[in-house]
């Protein structure tokens, strides 16, 4: 067992032992600071849910309004006009069956959101084994499979994500990047969260939401209080 360096004791010692609001909890986790690279700042949210029930699966997309730091890299699996559609619309790659032969015999996955026109869905059926794992198999639930191509490829260049309950009902969710200005942290979070609250299966019982962390790449946990769950509720 790896002992833990002196500068994430050092971080987690700053922490009180009590929930933190997600406005005391950002400026905190900016505070303890000790990587030298900017880290990606990540929400975890565990839920009252059976993930191996599938009425109880939590699941959707969310724009962050600030995005994530950084430009994502969108494919696109179509035909005809919607390549050209796709083009205009800033997608990094464009193509047919071609691409998904390539994914398919190389394991190409040099993309960050892979959209796909409902027609090419026969085709890239055969992807699950490649595409599955990585999380990146087109879906009409969170708008990867559409017919307006141009409008999700803006959508994920805004900062759209998508986030689903893990195997042990955990979301797990960057946020933003570090370096960001505390209260554009703070929307973001806020917009995750209220998203996941919305999203709630009527097949849910009990308390939904069951505890919520903010944390950085190499930064400890800040746990959350109810008071952000209560406000996206409200929302």
């Amino acid at each position: 067992m790896s002992k833990e360096g002196k500068n994430i004791k050092k971080a987690r010692a700053a922490i009180e032992q009590r929930p933190y609001p997600l406005a005391e909890a950002v400026p905190l986790l900016q505070k303890i600071k000790f990587a030298k690279f900017d880290e990606t700042v990540e929400l975890t949210m565990r839920l009252g849910v059976d993930p191996k029930h599938a009425d109880q699966m939590v699941r959707g997309t969310v724009v962050l309004p600030h995005g994530l730091g950084k430009t994502k890299r969108v494919a696109v699996v179509a035909s005809g006009e919607k390549l050209r559609e796709a083009e205009a619309a800033g997608a990094e790659f464009v193509g047919g069956d071609e691409m998904v032969e390539r994914i398919q015999k190389e394991g190409w996955t040099d993309f960050d959101a892979l959209i796909a026109t409902p027609d090419m869905m026969k085709s890239i059926g055969r992807l699950g084994k490649v595409l599955g794992p990585r999380g990146l198999m087109p879906n009409p639930k969170t708008g990867t499979v559409t017919t307006d191509i141009a409008g999700a490829v803006r959508e994920i260049k805004a900062g759209k994500i998508e986030y689903r309950t893990d195997k042990t009902a955990l979301i797990h969710v960057p946020v933003g990047k570090l370096s960001f200005p505390p209260e554009k942290l703070v929307e973001n979070a806020t917009a995750l969260i209220t998203s996941v609250v919305k999203a709630k299966p009527s097949a849910a019982k009990g308390k939904y939401v069951k505890g919520i962390t903010l944390s950085s790449t190499m930064g400890p946990g800040i746990p959350l209080d109810s008071g952000v769950v209560e406000s996206a509720g409200r929302a």
